[in-house]
């Protein structure tokens, strides 16, 4: 008996609904697996806010789900300071655009999103996965689903913990992003929230796990004061506006993304499971690019089920999700490669490490054509 849809997504976080949206518009019936609170009643006390690059951006807006301009505020100047005079800057405006990325509002993006998702016949919420061509897994990286796959999750433990809150300054933001590498082996990074002209920084304090029962236990007042000296005074005093959430820091990756459904008949009725977002892969959030990488997913994904290729093929064709896997794995090798170089060098408090990191910063500074391009790369350009 034929499936009633084409495509079920397990997992209804940002990279779930906004696949669902797109093969939406290309009149694929979706059933989205939703087993959480809707984002109206989850919204309340959650303090993510992502850095979200061009290629997310233009992703989102394609399903008319960009939120609007006070809860995605435009960067146009990062400033990266090392542990030793150290520093690098980038620039929006040396680039040609009007933002190196925009810092979003998790709880206004997933509301969005939800109400896209509400308008859209060709979805249908259920509670519970159902049977179709393709099952697609965006659950996160402690998905169910994959265990029940029995896909391997290759994980590297960094032994480290984020803090995340958001903090109102005594200066405006100015659109900058700033973030700090201390010699005690933390990463301190401040992303402006609120829209232009606003002072609320998204904070997300990367440390290792022997420091992080310490901080926990400070009261708000005690906890900004730390955050005004690992800032260096920046923005003036500051005054935490929100709750403390933490979480282990690691960098992971599937060793398969894609299979036959358990139990599909390969003639008869073939259905096929692929990875998406974090269930296939997790990095440092260092450089902001966790969901910038799973928006890429999102986009290569949606246009090899709905390209020319596609046409004459089953939704549940290996071949075309083996594709898929490799397009993606090229992708995320050297920025997993960068990102865990870059935290592995900021980590270690040796002298000789902490000359040749702010040395090499120094020297990236003045890199013209290199920067220029990883500036691009981050922007989701030619991505």
């Amino acid at each position: 008996m034929a499936s009633e849809f084409d495509v079920c997504i397990r997992g209804a976080g940002i990279v779930g609904r906004s696949l669902a949206l797109l093969l939406a518009r290309e009149r694929m019936r979706v059933a989205l697996v939703d087993t959480a609170p809707s984002p109206g009643n989850s919204g309340h006390g959650d303090v993510r806010a992502y850095a979200l690059n061009q290629l997310s951006r233009e992703v989102l807006q394609s399903v008319r789900s960009w939120p609007e301009s006070a809860y995605a505020t435009p960067v146009t100047r990062m400033d990266v300071y090392g542990d030793a005079g150290g520093e690098v800057h980038f620039e929006a405006e040396r680039q040609g655009v009007d933002a190196l990325n925009w810092i979003v509002d998790v709880p206004a993006l997933e509301a969005q999103l939800a109400a896209a998702v509400r308008y859209q016949p060709m979805v249908e919420v259920v509670a519970s996965p159902v049977n179709a061509s393709l099952t697609v897994v965006c659950e996160g990286k402690h998905s169910r689903t994959r265990e029940e796959f029995g896909v391997e999750f290759a994980t590297m433990p960094y032994h480290q913990t984020a803090i995340a809150t958001r903090a109102q300054c005594e200066v405006l933001h100015g659109q900058a992003a700033r973030q700090w590498f201390s010699p005690a082996g933390d990463i301190l990074a401040f992303l402006p929230l609120g829209g232009v002209g606003a002072s609320e920084v998204a904070v997300v304090w990367s440390l290792p796990e022997k420091q992080v029962p310490a901080l926990k236990a400070l009261t708000d007042t005690e906890f900004a004061d730390a955050l005004q000296s690992a800032s260096q005074g920046a923005l003036g005093r500051l005054t935490v506006v929100a709750e403390r959430a933490a979480w282990p820091l690691q960098q992971s990756v599937a060793r398969q993304w894609c299979g036959p459904m358990p139990g599909s008949d390969a003639l008869r009725e073939p259905a096929s499971w692929v990875l998406a977002g974090d269930s296939a892969h997790a990095v440092h959030p260092l450089a902001g690019q966790g969901l910038n990488l799973g928006m890429a997913d999102v986009a290569a994904l949606a246009r090899l089920l709905t390209g020319e290729d596609a046409r004459w093929r089953h939704l549940g064709d290996l071949r075309l999700l083996r594709r898929y896997e490799r397009e993606r794995k090229a992708r995320l090798a050297p920025i997993g490669l960068a990102m865990d170089g870059i935290q592995q060098l900021f980590t270690r408090a040796e002298l000789p490490l902490a000359n040749l990191r702010n040395w090499g910063m120094s020297g990236f500074e003045h890199s013209g054509p290199l920067k220029a391009w990883v500036t691009r790369q981050a922007m989701g350009v030619n991505f």
